[in-house]
């Protein structure tokens, strides 16, 4: 292998942190990218980085409804000041009259000559409609000065940037129409397993409803990537050297769930193993151990990276949380962010996980002075009731009895879902 990230099919259960470092390494960006419309571009991700064309903000403006004045000015007169301006936003900027001051509104431009905005809740009117001012007021007070935030050429994004909310209406207040982004990722996605059915299928006693081509493909769109849904493959040899073949041919990333064991009927294995190679496959995580990295083609790096997901739907869940996920962020041109972990007390007694790191479904109960971390339900790989809950996840050490009472580490399940 040549891709820098192992040199053989690791023996043995990999660490679950060293294998999320793999995934990670693994993720290379994928050649191309286009322009898209900013009104388009949620979700899509930079391909280069974004400067200011402006200064932001782009005049002296008022931070809130009040008068702007020249601080000597009230200093000196006792009389008050009379309002010979009245200033709203999106005016020009105007030259404030010496011995007066201006009627302003948020945003507006600050009047040249002025040095201060004074709130009108802290500004009394005589009869004659003239300002008075208690207290001092502090020179540039209540101004937002050109380019505090940005000066033209700033930069303001970084490629690799997955443009949010806040993110778009940046680059909005610069006046930017179109982003230049990476192309989505192809993703191929197939599921094996002679006794799936498809949703709205008649079930009878044996099947399984496919419920995880049902969940990737929805964490596939969730993360911005085009799907290629190639459905349910045949558990033969035969039909997946075929599947695999041509998904390799059409996708940046295969994503296959099941047949990732090493039963008889696992196939999935051996037949990548004859069109591409495997990287690593096994990890020290319940649930979850198949989990496997290949690759189809060349090499890794040369050729399409293959996730091979365990079957049952929780051990894929967290695969593709805590592993898959990374690899398809460098895809997509991402940084994948550090994993957020703090630590919580445990609301439960449970017996030691066996050789694994085990990562326990949990809700976070707030009744108290500090969360508690509660059993979301049922924790066996195919029990998704407890997955649909959860508020995250506690990461139990192997061989480690989990003591009620005691703290171990949490890692929050909303960082899973940008």
């Amino acid at each position: 292998m040549n891709c820098g990230c192992a040199a053989v099919v690791t023996p043995g259960l990999l660490d679950l942190f060293d294998a999320r470092a793999l995934m990670m390494a693994a993720g290379v960006a994928v050649a191309g990218s286009e322009r898209v419309a900013l009104a388009e571009a949620a979700g899509r991700v930079l391909a280069e980085d974004a400067r200011a064309s402006l200064d932001l903000p782009g005049v002296d403006n008022s931070a809130m409804d009040g008068y702007a004045l020249r601080r000597r000015e009230l200093a000196a007169g006792a009389d008050g000041l009379p309002v010979v301006l009245r200033v709203p936003a999106g005016a020009g900027v105007l030259q404030l009259p010496e011995g007066g001051c201006a009627r302003i509104f948020t945003g507006a431009p600050v009047p040249l000559g002025a040095d201060a905005v004074v709130a009108q809740e802290k500004v009394s009117l005589d009869a004659a409609g003239r300002v008075h001012v208690a207290g001092e007021l502090a020179d540039g007070a209540n101004i937002r000065f050109r380019g505090e935030e940005s000066r033209a050429g700033d930069m303001l994004l970084a490629a690799g940037t997955r443009l949010g909310a806040a993110a778009i209406a940046l680059l909005a207040s610069q006046g930017t129409a179109a982003v230049t982004v990476y192309r989505r990722v192809r993703v191929a996605l197939i599921s094996t397993g002679d006794e799936l059915i498809e949703p709205g299928q008649a079930w009878v006693p044996g099947q399984v409803y496919n419920s995880n081509g049902a969940m990737l493909r929805a964490l596939l769109v969730q993360q911005g990537c085009e799907v290629l849904d190639l459905g349910v493959v045949a558990d033969t040899a035969a039909d997946l050297d075929q599947c695999l073949g041509q998904a390799g041919e059409k996708a940046d990333l295969v994503v296959c769930t099941g047949g990732v064991s090493v039963g008889e009927e696992d196939h999935v294995r051996p037949v990548l193993e004859r069109l591409g190679g495997i990287a690593f496959h096994g990890v020290a995580i319940k649930p979850g151990k198949p989990f496997t990295l290949g690759w189809l083609g060349a090499s890794l790096r040369d050729g399409t990276p293959f996730i091979g997901l365990p079957g049952n739907p929780v051990a894929s869940l967290v695969g593709w949380q805590w592993l898959a996920r990374p690899l398809v962020q460098g895809r997509q041109g991402r940084t994948p962010s550090a994993l957020q972990r703090f630590p919580v007390v445990a609301g439960f007694s449970r017996q030691a996980p066996k050789g694994r790191r085990e990562l326990l479904r949990v809700v976070l109960d707030w009744s108290g002075e500090a969360p508690v971390a509660r059993l979301a339900g049922g924790q066996g790989s195919h029990m998704l009731g407890a997955a649909s809950q959860a508020h995250g996840y506690l990461i139990i050490e192997a061989d480690t009895h989990v003591e009620e009472g005691h703290v171990y580490g949490y890692c929050p399940g909303s960082q899973f879902l940008d």
